[in-house]
């Protein structure tokens, strides 16, 4: 819904009526300093980008130079259908990586529609709430200047409070091939500048796994890439009645994103009917550090005495 989207959002038009000066090129350090970028894919598109066995992903590692990171099937942005994919790497080795990728999507869209006219997409970027302010700038300059620089439209959505502890916006570009690619670039460009903009890389689907926290197999392609992180973390399995799993997961994973966001823990609760040994407990995993899984563990289980002591009063 249109309605839903940022005031600063314009279009090339509305850009040219005002011409603030172009936005300076990144300096030589932020241009080889590591960054990332994420942005959604739809679940169906994922399956082209990963390729038969992984292929296509692992070709655009190697072509790029950079990393990509994709969430899991069913692992999704908080309020939508659509996976998350990380780029991580120097801005140049991202901005190919991420055409080599558009390009993909485009492709597939084209089978379809033939036109001469070159297609105009839309691509949704994850941004941190923090960080929007330095993509819009002082009474939204920067990002008018974004706009006439690239041609592209571009449009931050609000935040979303229907989800307790999302801390990040989307930021939609729409426009042909070259037009996002020159928006991303000024967009990444701008927040490279941002010292708290690269402490999230660690941590790129932290809400994708709590917000959708059934425990699914990763997709047919077997391709995981999971975090640096996760190579030094523990993991607990604890039993939760299948009574109280909905206090755990809260209306619309509210409960279970929170917790997580809290602690710093993944959370994952199997499917119905998976019970531990012998009960008739859903199995709750918590993977990370001692401290994150000591924390989940605590909230969790003070979620489920807390409905207790309201059934015995």
């Amino acid at each position: 819904m249109e309605s839903t989207e940022s005031s600063y959002v314009s279009s090339p038009e509305a850009a040219r009526k005002r011409s603030p000066p172009p936005p300076k090129s990144p300096t030589s350090e932020n241009a080889e300093k590591p960054t990332y970028v994420r942005f959604l894919v739809s679940n169906a598109a994922a399956g082209s980008v990963i390729g038969k066995g992984g292929s296509t992903i692992t070709e655009f590692q190697s072509k790029s130079g950079a990393r990509i990171q994709l969430s899991r099937s069913h692992e999704f942005f908080p309020g939508t259908s659509d996976r998350i994919i990380m780029v991580s790497g120097a801005i140049d080795d991202i901005l190919k990586a991420v055409e080599l990728i558009l390009a993909k999507l485009l492709d597939e869209l084209n089978i379809k529609d033939n036109d001469d006219a070159e297609p105009r997409t839309k691509v949704r970027l994850i941004v941190s709430n923090s960080s929007c302010g330095s993509i819009i700038g002082k009474g939204g300059a920067t990002i008018k200047s974004f706009i006439e620089g690239s041609q592209a439209g571009i449009k931050i959505s609000p935040q979303d409070n229907n989800f307790y502890g999302l801390n990040d916006r989307l930021v939609t570009v729409t426009g042909t091939l070259d037009e996002q690619l020159r928006a991303i670039d000024l967009i990444l460009s701008k927040l490279c500048e941002d010292s708290h903009y690269s402490q999230a890389m660690h941590a790129p689907f932290s809400y994708a796994a709590t917000y959708n926290s059934m425990s699914y197999a990763p997709n047919g392609a077997g391709v995981k890439f999971p975090n640096h992180k996760e190579d030094h973390s523990n993991s607990i399995t604890i039993g939760v009645s299948d009574e109280h799993i909905g206090l755990v997961l809260g209306r619309g994973g509210r409960n279970i994103m929170e917790i997580s966001q809290v602690s710093g823990a993944r959370i994952k609760i199997s499917d119905r009917g998976d019970f531990m040994s012998g009960t008739t407990d859903r199995k709750v995993t918590i993977t990370g550090s001692q401290r994150a899984i000591h924390q989940a563990e605590s909230m969790i289980l003070q979620k489920v005495a807390n409905a207790s002591e309201r059934v015995m009063d």
